[in-house]
């Protein structure tokens, strides 16, 4: 097993990430927040094909888990940080996957256009057309259904 480290002064992180939401992972302490992408918050309810509600956050999180856990150490390249003080990363396991584009492509997380500049606007094509993961059915945005639960004026 490789320890957790952080390289100094140069904004990566490396060691074994734990999931905190389908967006957000934690390496040696550090939170981490995927970026150019929006998953369902763990809250958050979608409906399938059949429109049935199921709990779509918490299946993100565990698809995203389960991506990690074949794959160790992850690797992240922050770029700065959020409003909430987590670094905001491309991250990557150490096969070289890129866990953004992976949570896109397998329908998990959507591309957040603001920030990515479209760089998962292919993935969520791919997974779009394939009906996975949030695709399989209906779902609100997950940045308006933050908004909408705050009671806030979304900003997506």
């Amino acid at each position: 097993m490789v320890p957790s480290s952080v390289a100094a002064g140069a904004n990566q992180f490396i060691g074994r990430a734990s999931v905190i939401d389908g967006d957000t992972i934690e390496i040696a302490g550090q939170r981490i927040r995927l970026n150019g992408i929006d998953a369902p918050e763990s809250w958050q309810a979608c409906r399938d094909a059949a429109g049935r509600p199921y709990r779509c956050g918490k299946d993100a999180a565990f698809a995203l888990d389960e991506f990690l856990s074949k794959s160790r150490p992850i690797r992240c390249v922050g770029h700065g940080k959020d409003r909430y003080r987590r670094v905001v990363a491309d991250c990557f396991r150490a096969d070289g996957q890129s866990v953004n584009s992976w949570l896109v492509r397998q329908g998990w997380a959507i591309d957040w256009p603001r920030y990515s500049k479209g760089a998962f606007q292919d993935d969520q094509v791919a997974a779009q057309t394939a009906d996975l993961g949030i695709w399989r059915g209906t779902f609100e945005v997950p940045c308006k259904a933050r908004a909408a639960r705050l009671k806030r004026r979304s900003a997506c």
